[in-house]
């Protein structure tokens, strides 16, 4: 114990963070910070999770609104007034996809009484396969486990029953939040300015103009990524729909607009339609024309992943392909489909927002603006907070 000149002992010294090791400091420091943005990443999941029927609706009015602005500034520009150019728009939009949900309704009416001809032939040579091959069933056996198949059918009627009206319920939820969808991109397209100012108003006047410039910045990413995906989500579609029609696989139009739709999800939207191509062909026109199936899914897929991609959607959303493959990843297991289908557009507009942050951007540039002929935003007020 340290003593003074006289002898008499000194009360201790207080601890205090200089006498802590640096390396611990620094790790303290880190540790507090990640804990805080963890718990409170946590926390906005879960509360996102218990609104998801709101959520995604608004989501995809985002995605739609990204992807029809400019049709509506062209409206605009060729002198037809807002509103009615978001109406004309919107209605076209509609029309086209019901149209096309239409055309498909027809093709799959047409095609599904040839292919299940198809698939009988098919399911005929599979029994006679499995007689004849090595596992050597024979038809009493495979009566048997029919049977076996029907009994469990009927001893889990309640389990199907309540999965039927769970779909039932699903179904109305998803009519619920299209109906959502739509009417918030009506006002999405009419008024996206006066909103946005609106909540830039909310916040410090000091944070106001940062913010502003990490949400517009952060919307162009989201903008660039819709226009991108369409026009890589359509050339996979040519791609694999041109060669299921020329090697006469049945259904090649509607597999081509699964294509399309799938391709919205990064990775694993393409592996899934890319599987259902190869097995229509299997089932219709056999082995070997699954094979080249497969190897034209291949082609195309790989088209998309070391050009497409790279050249294209990389620079517009500035991510690397390992960022889209775990952000997939983690979205699907946190949200299911639509946490794989909105993940990439989350990650670019948050990656986006946090570099423009990150720089100050807006003490040595104007703030940017989120789309050509749109409506400025209205200057915040002057006042004290």
């Amino acid at each position: 114990m340290e003593q003074n000149s006289r002898g008499i002992p000194l009360a201790p010294r207080p601890v205090t963070d200089a006498d802590l090791p640096f390396a611990l400091r620094i790790a303290a420091a880190w540790s507090w910070r990640l804990g805080v943005i963890i718990v409170v990443a946590s926390a906005v999941v879960w509360a996102l999770g218990h609104l998801s029927f709101l959520v995604i609706p608004v989501l995809v009015s985002a995605l739609l609104a990204g992807l029809l602005m400019p049709a509506v500034n062209w409206l605009r520009r060729i002198g037809l007034p807002r509103g009615v150019a978001v109406a004309v728009t919107e209605l076209g939009f509609i029309a086209l996809v019901a149209g096309l949900l239409t055309l498909v309704g027809r093709q799959l009416a047409g095609g599904f009484r040839e292919l299940w001809d198809q698939a009988l032939a098919g399911l005929t040579a599979i029994q006679a396969w499995l007689a004849s091959g090595p596992l050597q069933i024979s038809a009493g056996e495979l009566d048997t486990y029919v049977k076996d198949a029907q009994n469990l059918v009927t001893t889990n009627q309640g389990t199907l029953v309540s999965g039927v009206l769970s779909a039932g319920s699903t179904a109305g939820h998803f009519l619920a939040g299209l109906l959502i969808a739509l009417f918030v991109l009506i006002f999405f397209l009419l008024e996206g300015e006066r909103i946005w100012a609106f909540l830039i108003r909310l916040l410090p006047h000091r944070a106001r103009v940062p913010a502003d410039g990490a949400g517009r910045i952060g919307w162009l990413s989201l903008v660039n990524y819709v226009r991108i995906q369409v026009v890589v989500a359509a050339i996979d579609a040519i791609g694999i729909g041109v060669g299921a029609a020329i090697l006469g696989v049945p259904l090649a139009l509607p597999l081509g607009i699964l294509v399309f739709v799938a391709s919205f999800v990064p990775v694993v939207g393409a592996l899934f339609s890319g599987a259902i191509a190869v097995l229509l062909a299997l089932v219709s026109n056999g082995l070997v024309n699954a094979l080249i199936m497969l190897g034209i899914v291949l082609a195309v897929q790989q088209i998309e992943s070391h050009v497409l991609q790279p050249l294209i959607m990389g620079r517009a959303v500035s991510l690397h392909p390992v960022a889209v493959i775990l952000a997939v990843a983690a979205g699907s297991y946190l949200a299911g489909i639509p946490g794989a289908l909105f993940a990439v557009p989350t990650l670019a507009v948050v990656n986006a927002a946090v570099r423009y942050i990150a720089s100050r951007a807006w003490e040595t540039g104007s703030v940017p603006v989120a789309e050509p002929g749109a409506d400025p935003v209205p200057e915040p007020p002057q006042a004290a907070d």
